[in-house]
C-alpha cells in the first residue's frame, strides 16, 4: 500500500505542499483498529523508541542503585530542549554514577533551545555532548553499564550488553523478530531501530497498558510512564509538543516523537497505541496528524483540542510575522476491517 496525504500546508487560499505519510492504531493485543497509507511500512523509530530504551535502565537495577526521581527517568526518554533544567539533571545523574560529561559519546549539536546557546556564546563556552538532545537517554545507558560493571567506553556498539538488552526489549515489546529488525546509527551514534508502523504502536499499547507482561517488566513500564506524565517537561521542554500535550492529557498519554517525522503515543486509559511516520521526514507535518488521530479516536475533548491548537493548526508566518497560511490535517483513519475487503 501507498503513503497517503495527511497533512495540508496552506498560503491564502491555496494548499501549496502537502505532507502524505502512514499511520496504525494497535490495541494491546496487537490487533490492528484503524490506519491510514500502509501500516507495515518498515519504518526507523528514531527516538519514539526512547522509552522502551529506558526499559533496562529500570530492569536491571540501575534506576533504584543511583536512586533516579520521575524527572531523572523521564529524561532518559527525552530529546530536550538543553534548557538548564535539562543539562543540570544529566549532570546530576552522572554525578551520583561517579561520571563525568565527557564520558558521553553522544556527539555535538547546537541546543534546541537558543538562550541556552546564547548563554553558551556569550560566556565564551563550547557547545558539549552535555547539550545534544539525547544526553539524557545516553546518561542512562551509562548508568546502566556503570551499575552492572560493564565498559563505559564503547556502551553504543550494537554488541555492548547495554545495546542487547535494549534489542531484546525492543523485540520483546514490539512482537517482532530479533533478527528481522533493522538496524541502523542513530544521530546520536547508537543503534537505531527499524520496524513495521503497526509493530511500533503495538509497542506503545504494551507501554500503556502491560498487564500481561511479567510483573519485572510491568512493573518497569509503569515506572517509566509514571515518570513522563509527572515529569513531562523532561521529555521535551518548553514550546514542545511532547511537553504539552502529556500536560494537556493530564496522566492519560505517553507521548513521544522522533526524527524524520515519527510519532508515538500510547492511551494509559484504553490501552491503545498510536504510530505514525511522515513520508518526507518533516516533523511539521506529525503533530497536526497525531492531533487529528486522537480526534478521530474521540481521545480528546474539544478543551484539549483547543489548548493543543498551536500544535493541532500551527500558524505558518512570514518575516514580518504575519500570518500567512498554516498546516491543517486532511485524511480520514480506516477501519482495519478494510484491509480485509
Amino acid at each position: 500500500m501507498d503513503s497517503t496525504k495527511l497533512v495540508n500546508v496552506t498560503r491564502g487560499n491555496l494548499v501549496e505542499s502537502s505532507h502524505k505519510g502512514h499511520v496504525a492504531v494497535v490495541d494491546s493485543k496487537g490487533q490492528l483498529l484503524y490506519f491510514a497509507g500502509n501500516p507495515s511500512a518498515k519504518v526507523f523509530a528514531r527516538s519514539s523508541m526512547k522509552p522502551i530504551q529506558a526499559i533496562p535502565v529500570v530492569e536491571t537495577g540501575a534506576a533504584d542503585h543511583y536512586e533516579f526521581s520521575d524527572a531523572d527517568l523521564s529524561l532518559c526518554c527525552a530529546s530536550h530542549n538543553g534548557e538548564n533544567m535539562h543539562t543540570d539533571r544529566v549532570l546530576s545523574i552522572l554525578g551520583r554514577t561517579g561520571m563525568e560529561d565527557t564520558c558521553l559519546k553522544c556527539g555535538t549539536h547546537i541546543p534546541r533551545w537558543q538562550d541556552t546557546y546564547k548563554q553558551l556564546i556569550l560566556a565564551g563556552k563550547d557547545v558539549t555532548p552535555l547539550y545534544n538532545n539525547c544526553s539524557g537517554k545516553h546518561t542512562g545507558m551509562l548508568a546502566t553499564a556503570k551499575h552492572m560493571n560493564e565498559a563505559i567506553e564503547n556502551y553504543y556498539d550494537l554488541d555492548h550488553p547495554v545495546q542487547q538488552r535494549i534489542l531484546a526489549a525492543v523485540s520483546e515489546m514490539t512482537d517482532y523478530p530479533k533478527e528481522e529488525i533493522e538496524i541502523g546509527i542513530d544521530g546520536c551514534g547508537v543503534p537505531v531501530h527499524g520496524v513495521p508502523l503497526e509493530r511500533l504502536a503495538h509497542g506503545y499499547a504494551k507501554m500503556a497498558k502491560p498487564d500481561e507482561l511479567s510483573e519485572k517488566r510491568r512493573n518497569a513500564i509503569k515506572r517509566i510512564t509514571k515518570a513522563m506524565v509527572n515529569a513531562p517537561e523532561m521529555v521535551g521542554g518548553t514550546d514542545r509538543f511532547c511537553t504539552d500535550f502529556m500536560r494537556v492529557g493530564k496522566g492519560r498519554f505517553i507521548g513521544k516523537a522522533g526524527a524524520e517525522g515519527v510519532y508515538c503515543i500510547g492511551d494509559l486509559e484504553t490501552g491503545i497505541g498510536i504510530a505514525i511516520k511522515i513520508e518526507d521526514g518533516n516533523g511539521r507535518g506529525v503533530y497536526p496528524a497525531a492531533v487529528e488521530v486522537l480526534k478521530q479516536l474521540n481521545l480528546l475533548t474539544d478543551q484539549q483540542i483547543e489548548e493543543l491548537m498551536g500544535h493541532f493548526r500551527p500558524k505558518l508566518r512570514n518575516a514580518r510575522n504575519e500570518v500567512i497560511g498554516e498546516l491543517v490535517a486532511d485524511f480520514k483513519l480506516q477501519s482495519a476491517g478494510a484491509l480485509q475487503e
